[in-house]
This record gives structure tokens, C-alpha cells and sequence, in this order.
């Protein structure tokens, strides 16, 4: 791996390099902030043309709200968590329920619902009580004599986590599926109904949950965002951490995990077009505390993540509570702008989505800002705490202001500064602000409770989501079969598109829908109304699927002209009874191979059957993109690990037919079927033992002799040679030697080398390990690295190298420590006995002393034309800087304020503090293969480490034997062997140069 100069550890938490110091008072530079007012709030915000705020509640109304609900008679529920950050066992939160007596919109009246809870952080409605998330658990609360005050309490499910105060479930929201969805956040858990034993307990790391209000019965969704979850009017869902302001989900895990072998990509996608921690535009002058710890932390005297650059504020940090504008109050073209707010920068962003483009073709959204280098809303008042929004009954948006003096989790304020700070300092404080357009009119609350079930189907034509929600809230509680006939004919005559949505779905939720109902959804105008009537048919009887016209038009809508349409067919064939669903899966592929949701979605629904689509597939000419070859790839591979017979017998007949001129197109599939002949056990290794599979071999023997030529072609053009090369590891290793052992000589281009490199890597033969020994002295440095990741990949090969190493063919400097380290710790009990031998042996200088020698670096005059021949040559496969390299992490653009000293320290040393994010791993496979990066995806069925050059191992979880972190960067030590201290002095000076304004 060409790990060298990755900063990205050691640019995100600084270094903690230098002496020992004793503690200062900062006492005299962290002067208390004190509050605002109510009253004198107002004047504190900024906001964007055309829109107003005003305050509707306040202390000592309300003290530290983080969610609000309405309920249907029009009273608002706050949750209030007044014991954040530190104070969960005193047990003083509570929940308390706000009424405006006198109709003016400003709440009046303040009464306490249910108290002595600890850290609860969300809240919603449901049949006359309130269901509050109070991790570990989630209550339902009620009052049954009607003075206001809960007095029964039901704990309905148990398990969540509760050791991040900022990572805990929130954001209770009704489903257009007649559920409760929670977010489960950062922390997850392992969560049970109240009923059900510790054992029936399930993870929900990395997932969150929607449940079944009446029975308590939950299933796992995707998500687990921090805090802030949303859908938008069509049950799309966005998601929100503090990092990572916006985030779009892309399918349910439930699809995904119906097929172990499918490796898809990780539903939770970052959309902001100006990236993940966006520069935001803060009124509010930045606390001292942010200003002392980041100093502290850049030259190293704390420890803790720079972020930013080393800039304490500007960026988005404390990103929560994102919400999708769905109030009718606003102006049609706000409606669906997103909006999040920053607690750490007292501000609310908006942005508008748009159809992403590329090969998210049409599924996956862009969100861009709105506001040119302004915000949305933006207070001076360093208290303001926007943390959670919601779409009001009067169609206007409301802000939940914790108004907290510092908002900052505990565990990241060092002690030097936090014995200065007071955490509880606002917890007798909060607002709830409204935000709507400019003189729009205020309008008076009608009471959902006590319409008629005539009445509350009318209420689902409401422009405003939140009457429509609760309406259908509602109709689900009553259970009221007289809304049957009115719901049926609202999902024909309702003009509004959303109100036919909502009638669908409220009469799923009365076990209303039939054949001639499902059959005019799957038929609307309405793209959106047809993709929800293929989910319900989904959900449906299978009576009702296997309905001659429903099938007929599943089919048809194979060809839909909304990708949203093919994309919920492409998931929900796989577990229709339908007939002809290679058909239908045929093609929505051929239509959309191009798009990788779509090759997901298609392959989800083939955990059986893979192979006649295979066999369809691989024999169409016209299917012949890189993005088909993939998707066959991974078919091929899925085939051959389930050992179907009948699957492997469909597709061992057609391969052989497969001309010569595929053999770029078709040789990395018919590997997949050449592992599979090597797999102990397999059928496809007792077929080619009984010489029942000598078509197939010839096949691909006639490819790889069309391949060899060019690997080895010097007036081939430069990428053919690569993926001639990379070709080369479907045949044997005797086929390939003499060839590979060839592209390691000095004189071929560095990237032929390094392919060849990989490809030998593939093998899994001890041979392999002689060409790269024989070839080490004439390596580069990056060359080593990925010689390295092979040698140590299998035990065989790691002990070549022990006895290249013994024999002083290679020298033991040569090798990273980090390298030594992982083997020393290896499964294996040879490796790791060789390897002890020589820990310690390896170069590993104290770090201090490596920089001590370069301070020299920091007194010369580099010159940046030699620096950008030495960025280019050892850091690109790591980095990106002027449009050249590979960016595996951060931009270097957060150099640009720490200066030349700043570089030299995490260049030389990148492990003194790592950031999780970018902690190297190390996986070991069933073969015996060990695998090493970062992770970058993960999902219900696969795992993926990333490493240099932006390469990537995919790996089933069903093929992981193990995977463990190193603690360490994924940036070695021991950038020093590789440049002497004037061409550290070039460096410096190419990288400051170019990030120069």
C-alpha cells in the first residue's frame, strides 16, 4: 500500500508531540457568557428575506426543550431534557404540555405531564397519550382521569444506549406506514419488547426502527444518523449528524439482507454539495472556550480532533434536527427545502434538493444552499440552540431552542477548560420560535380529536402534511371500517396527489385495499402513487399478487418512466409471487445497468434464481458496459458461493459459447467460476476434478492468450496494459509467472508494475512471493508498500519474507514497524513467532527524535517545483492536491491554517492520536487472506476497506472470519526513509504554495 504522507489522522487531531507540561489557568480567557432575555431574543436573529420569526414560548414556560408534538385536541407536548449533559441520574427531566388559552399563537399556559425522567429525547402522540424516548427505554405514558398528568406509565421497549448524551434515539415520527419510526442514533443498543427475554434482544447498531404502536412489535430500518430524521412528503427519509448535516437514505436494509451474497452501496449516503462539515456563515461571536481548545489542541498541549483546519468555528459541527419543510404556510417552491440547524453555531441552514446526477440517475438528491454566504436564520446570541424542527399544524415551521450557554458533549471539553465552564448553565431556559413567510396570515387550530371519521377522511386533502398525518393518525386508532368507502373513492377523486397517497395507505391500515384498488394505483398518473402500490402489493395477500391484472401490470411497470417506479419493482419482485419475475428483473437491469442502486436493488431480489438471469444476461451482446460486467461479476460470484446445482448447471452451459474478442468484458466473470473450481468442496471443483468442465477452461484459456500480448505491449496505451494485467489472474499462476515476474523490471511505468504486483497477489500460491523478493532492490518506495500488503496478506507468503529478511536479501529497515507489529500479532502461530523476532528491530525511532532531526526542514527554503514531483511520486495515492492524486480522506485544504511545523509533525508522526474514521483494519477471510484499510461502507451483508489509490476490498460478512482494528493510522511511520530533509523543506513548500490564496 502507498500509504506515504496520509495526514489524515494526524491533520484532523494535531499532534500531541512535545514535553510533558504542567496545567495552566485559563481562567482569565474564558469569561462567562451570560443569557439573553426573552424579551430582547428577537433582536439577536437574522433572517432571510421574506420570512419572519417570532417567540411562542419561553421560560419559565419551558425549560431545555429538545422535541416538540402537537396532539389532536391542540395542545403542544415538550420534551424537556433539563439533566443533559451530566445530570441523567438526578432524574429532573420531564415532559410538560403547552396551551394557548387565548388563540393568539403565543402559548400561555404550562402544565407538567410526566416528570422524574432522565435523559429523554423524544416524543409523540398516540391514542390520547404519549409515547416518550427515554433511552434505555421507550415509555408510553397516559392520563386516564383527565387532570393533565400522566398517571399510567407502560414501558413499551427496552435496550437502547445511553453512553453518548448526543447519541441517544430521537426523532419519533408517523410513518406513511401506519408505524412509529425512531432513530436510533449513534449509540444503537440491543432492543426488546418489555415482554420479551434479554436473549430475543436485537443489535440495532447501525440501524434504526419502526414500530407497531399497538403491539410493540419493531423492525429494523436504515438510518442511524445522530440526531435529526425526516421524510418528505413521499416517504423518502433524510437523516442528520453533527458532521454530516444532511443525509439521504437510499433503501431499507430489509431488501438487502434477504441476500448474503449481495455487497451493495451503504444506504446512507452524504448529499450536500458542499460537503459533509459545510462552511456555514455564523453571526454569533465564537465562544473562548472553542478558541482556547482548538489552540490547545493544534500545538498539541490537549488531545482531541482538529477539525476545521484549525479554525475553532465556521464549519458545521453541531449539525442536528433535519427537517423537510412540508407546512403550507410556506410558498410552494420552499416546499420539501431542507432544513438543519447548527446548536454549536446558533444558526438554521436550508438547502434545496435536486436530482443528483451521474450513476445515481434520478434516485439519489443534491442538496445545494440556498443562501449565498448568509444563513437561513442566524442569532448573535451564542445561546441560541436550534436542536430539533417540526411542520406545525398552522402550516408554519417551529424551532426548538435548548438556549444552553455551552452545548458541547462533556467528554471533548478537556479539564483545563471545563473547571472554568458551567454545563448546567441554562437548564431553567428554553424557546420555541415559529418561522413562516412575511405577514402570512395566522391561522386558529381546529381540534382533529373531534371530527367525525367522515370529517378526518376529508382532513387527507389538506395542503398542510401535518393535518394529513394526524388524520391518518387517527383513522389508524379508530379502526373505523365506515372510512373504507370515503378512503376508496379519495384514491380516485382526490386531485392532490398526497391525498390519494394517504388514502391508500390509510386503507392498508384497515385491511381495506383489494385487487381493483391496487390495480388504479399501480395504473395513477402519479409516479410516487404507482411506486407505493407496487410496495403495498408487496405487503399484500398473495392471493392478491398473483391477481392475473396485478401481475400483468407489475410487468408493464418494468418499463415505467419514473426510475423511482423501477427502482421499488426491482425490490419488491424479490418477494412477489410472480411468475415471470426474471423477466421483470431482465428488464429493469437492461434499462438501468448503469445506475448502482439499481444493480443492488435487481441483485436483492436474487438470492435464488440468479443463474437464468445470469445465462440471459451473459449471452446478450448488447450488455457489455463496465457497469454490466460488474453486475455480472457479482452474480457470478453470489453463484458460485450458494453451489447450487441447477444454477451452476445454467450457467456452465453458456459460458463456453462466449467469443474470444469478450475476453476484457468477460474474463473477470469467468474468474469468479475459476475460484469457485478451486473451492474445496464446491461442485464446480468436483466437476473439474471429473474433466466435466474442459469447455469452460478452454474458453478461458483462448481469452487469456488474447490478454498477454497486450500486458506485455509497449505501444499499448497505458490503461488496456493495466486491465490486460489485472486479467491475467483468472488463468494459473504458471501461466501467469514468467509474464508478472517480467512487469516487475524497473524500466516498466510505475502503475504496470504496481498492477503487477496485485495481480501476483492474487494467487494463492507461496511461488508468488519470489519474483517480488527478487524484485525488492529495484522497488520504489510505494512499490514496497504494495509488495508489503501482498507478503503479509497469507502466512505462506509472510514467511518468504522472514526468510528474504534472515537472509539480508531484504533489509529489516525496509519494512513498516506498523507492518511488524500486526504480524507478531497474527492468528497464525509461525508468523507471529517470526515476526516477535523482530519488533523492535525495524526502524521504529522514537518519534520525537525523527522530528527533532527534521527540524532543519523548517529553516530551509524549499522549493515547490521539486515538491510537486515529490508529492506526486509518494503522496498521490493518498492525497489530492491540484487536481492530481487520490483523496481518501479530508482535503489537504485543512493545512492551510496550521502552517509548515504543523505539517512536518503529522507527516513524521501520524499515530500519536488517530480519528476512528480513518483507523487502519485489518480482515481476515475465510481463504486465510488478510486484508488491510480503512473502513468506508458498511452494510446489513458486506464490509469494505479502502486503502491507497482509492482501492477497495469488498467482502461479504458470511466471508469474514475476522476483523479487527490496529489502533494505528492507516499512514505508517517511517516517512523519513523515503526523503531526506530538504525534500521535506520542497514539500512543505508545494503544499503551502498551493493552498495559498
Amino acid at each position: 500500500m502507498k500509504y506515504r504522507l496520509l495526514l489524515w489522522t494526524s491533520l484532523l487531531v494535531g499532534s500531541t508531540i512535545g514535553p510533558a507540561r504542567a496545567q495552566e489557568d485559563y481562567g482569565k480567557e474564558l469569561p462567562r457568557i451570560p443569557a439573553t432575555e426573552p424579551a430582547q431574543a428577537l433582536a439577536s436573529f437574522e433572517v432571510a428575506d421574506g420570512f419572519e420569526i417570532e417567540q411562542v414560548a419561553a421560560e419559565p414556560l419551558i425549560a431545555s426543550p429538545v422535541a416538540i408534538q402537537w396532539d389532536a385536541t391542540g395542545g403542544m407536548f415538550v420534551c424537556e431534557m433539563r439533566g443533559y449533559s451530566e445530570d441523567r441520574e438526578a432524574g429532573i427531566s420531564r415532559i410538560t404540555r403547552l396551551t394557548d388559552k387565548d388563540q393568539d399563537g403565543i402559548y400561555d399556559h404550562s402544565q407538567i405531564f410526566a416528570d422524574q425522567l432522565f435523559w429523554p429525547t423524544a416524543i409523540f402522540p398516540f391514542d390520547g397519550g404519549l409515547f416518550v424516548g427515554d433511552a434505555p427505554n421507550i415509555f408510553y405514558f397516559k392520563d386516564t382521569d383527565g387532570d393533565g398528568v400522566a398517571d399510567s406509565k407502560q414501558l413499551v421497549l427496552t435496550g437502547f444506549g445511553t453512553s453518548n448524551v448526543q447519541g441517544l434515539l430521537n426523532s419519533f415520527h408517523w410513518g406513511l406506514d401506519n408505524r412509529i419510526h425512531v432513530a436510533c442514533s449513534s449509540v444503537g443498543g440491543k432492543v426488546r419488547r418489555s415482554d420479551q427475554a434479554e436473549s430475543e434482544a436485537i443489535d440495532v447498531r447501525g440501524r434504526d426502527i419502526a414500530f407497531d404502536p399497538r403491539t410493540f412489535e419493531f423492525e429494523l430500518t436504515s438510518g442511524a444518523a445522530q440526531h435529526g430524521m425526516t421524510f418528505d412528503d413521499w416517504g423518502r427519509k433524510f437523516v442528520s449528524s453533527n458532521s454530516d448535516h444532511i443525509q439521504q437514505v437510499m433503501y431499507e436494509d430489509r431488501y438487502i439482507g434477504r441476500n448474503p451474497w449481495l455487497s451493495p452501496p451503504p444506504s446512507r449516503m452524504s448529499i450536500a454539495a458542499d460537503g459533509p462539515q459545510a462552511t456555514v456563515f455564523r453571526r454569533s461571536p465564537v465562544e473562548p472556550w472553542r478558541i482556547v481548545r482548538t489552540r490547545l489542541r493544534v500545538n498539541g498541549t490537549v488531545r482531541g480532533i482538529v477539525e476545521g483546519g484549525g479554525r475553532p468555528a465556521g464549519y458545521f459541527t453541531g449539525a442536528t434536527g433535519v427537517t423537510i419543510v412540508r407546512g403550507d404556510l410556506w410558498p410552494q417552491e420552499m416546499q420539501g427545502t431542507a432544513i438543519v440547524g447548527d446548536v454549536g453555531s446558533n444558526l438554521i441552514h436550508r438547502k434545496r434538493l435536486e436530482v443528483a446526477p451521474g450513476d445515481s440517475g434520478g434516485l439519489q438528491f443534491v442538496a445545494e444552499r440556498i443562501d449565498d454566504n448568509s444563513e437561513f436564520v442566524a442569532s448573535t446570541d451564542i445561546w441560541f440552540r436550534p436542536a430539533q424542527f417540526e411542520n406545525g399544524p398552522d402550516g408554519a415551521l417551529y424551532a426548538v431552542d435548548v438556549c444552553r450557554e455551552v452545548i458541547e458533549h462533556p467528554a471533548s471539553l478537556p479539564p483545563e477548560i471545563k473547571q472554568h465552564l458551567d454545563l448546567t448553565s441554562g437548564r431553567d431556559r428554553g424557546r420555541i420560535y415559529r418561522i413562516a413567510p412575511q405577514g402570512a396570515e395566522r391561522r386558529a387550530f381546529q381540534a382533529l380529536k373531534q371530527l367525525t371519521t367522515a370529517e378526518l377522511v376529508h382532513q387527507l386533502t389538506n395542503p398542510n402534511a401535518w393535518q394529513r398525518e394526524t388524520a391518518s393518525r387517527l383513522l389508524w386508532e379508530r379502526q373505523d371500517h365506515a372510512a373504507i368507502a370515503p378512503l376508496r373513492q379519495l384514491t380516485v377523486s382526490a386531485e392532490m396527489p398526497q391525498a390519494r397517497l394517504h388514502a391508500l395507505h390509510a386503507l392498508a391500515g384497515l385491511d381495506g385495499l383489494d385487487a381493483p384498488i391496487l390495480l388504479t394505483a399501480l395504473q395513477d398518473p402519479h409516479s410516487q402513487l404507482r411506486k407505493h402500490a407496487i410496495l403495498l402489493v408487496e405487503q399484500a395477500l398473495p392471493e392478491l399478487q398473483k391477481q392475473v391484472d396485478i401481475a400483468a401490470r407489475l410487468i408493464e411497470l418494468a418499463g415505467d418512466d419514473s426510475i423511482e417506479v423501477r427502482y421499488q419493482l426491482a425490490f419488491s419482485v424479490g418477494s412477489l409471487q410472480l411468475e415471470q419475475k426474471t423477466t421483470v428483473l431482465e428488464q429493469l437491469i437492461l434499462r438501468d445497468v448503469e445506475n448502482r442502486w439499481m444493480r443492488a436493488a435487481v441483485q436483492s431480489s436474487l438470492a435464488q434464481d440468479a443463474g437464468p438471469l445470469f445465462a440471459t444476461l451473459i449471452e446478450n451482446p448488447d450488455f457489455r458496459s463496465p457497469a454490466a460486467g460488474g453486475f455480472l461479476k457479482d452474480l457470478a460470484k453470489q453463484i458460485t458461493a450458494q453451489n447450487s446445482e441447477p444454477e451452476l448447471k445454467t450457467v456452465v452451459g453458456v459460458l463456453p459459447q462466449l467469443p474470444p474478442q469478450d475476453a476484457p468484458f468477460a474474463l473477470p466473470i469467468l474468474g469468479e467460476f475459476l475460484a469457485g473450481q478451486q473451492r474445496s468442496g464446491s461442485l464446480l471443483a468436483k466437476w473439474a476434478e471429473a474433466g466435466e468442465l474442459q469447455d469452460l477452461d478452454h474458453t478461458l484459456n483462448r481469452m487469456l492468450s488474447t490478454m498477454r500480448p497486450i500486458a506485455t505491449s509497449q505501444t499499448a496505451a497505458l490503461p488496456a496494459r493495466i486491465a490486460a494485467i489485472d486479467a491475467l489472474r483468472y488463468g494459473s499462476y504458471a501461466q501467469a509467472e514468467t509474464t508478472l515476474a517480467g512487469l516487475l523490471d524497473h524500466r516498466q511505468p510505475s502503475s504496470v508494475q504496481h498492477q503487477a504486483i496485485r495481480t501476483l497477489g492474487s494467487f494463492a500460491n507461496r511461488q508468488v512471493s519470489q519474483p517480488i523478493i527478487a524484485a525488492w532492490p529495484t522497488l520504489s518506495p510505494q512499490l514496497r508498500e504494495a509488495a508489503s500488503e501482498v507478503l503479509f496478506s497469507r502466512p505462506e507468503l509472510s514467511m518468504s519474507l522472514f526468510d528474504a529478511i534472515d537472509a539480508k536479501r531484504i533489509a529489516i529497515t525496509d519494512i513498516s514497524p506498523a507492518r511488524i507489529k500486526l504480524a507478531a500479532e497474527s492468528k497464525d502461530k509461525q508468523v507471529r513467532t517470526r515476526a516477535s523476532q523482530y519488533v523492535g528491530t525495524s526502524g521504529t525511532e522514537d518519534r520525537q527524535e525523527v522530528i527533532a532531526a527534521y527540524q532543519e526542514s523548517l529553516k530551509s527554503a524549499g522549493t515547490a517545483d521539486r515538491g510537486k514531483q515529490i508529492f506526486e511520486k509518494h503522496c498521490a495515492s493518498c492525497h489530492r492536491l491540484n487536481g492530481v492524486g487520490h483523496e481518501i480522506g479530508p482535503s489537504l485544504s485543512a493545512m492551510k491554517s496550521r502552517g509548515a511545523d504543523a505539517i512536518l509533525s503529522n507527516v513524521l508522526a501520524p499515530n500519536m492520536e488517530v480519528n476512528p474514521q480513518y483507523l487502519n483494519y485489518i480482515l481476515l477471510n475465510e481463504d486465510g487472506q488478510a486484508m488491510t484499510g480503512m473502513i468506508s461502507a458498511e452494510s446489513a451483508t458486506s464490509i469494505t476497506l479502502k486503502r491507497a489509490e482509492a482501492a477497495t476490498d469488498t467482502v461479504l460478512r458470511v466471508d469474514i472470519d475476522s476483523l479487527k482494528s490496529t489502533g494505528q493510522s492507516i499512514m505508517p511511520e517511517g516517512f523519513e526513509k523515503s526523503i531526506d530533509p530538504q525534500q521535506m523543506a520542497d514539500l512543505i513548500a508545494y503544499i503551502l504554495g498551493s493552498l495559498a490564496p
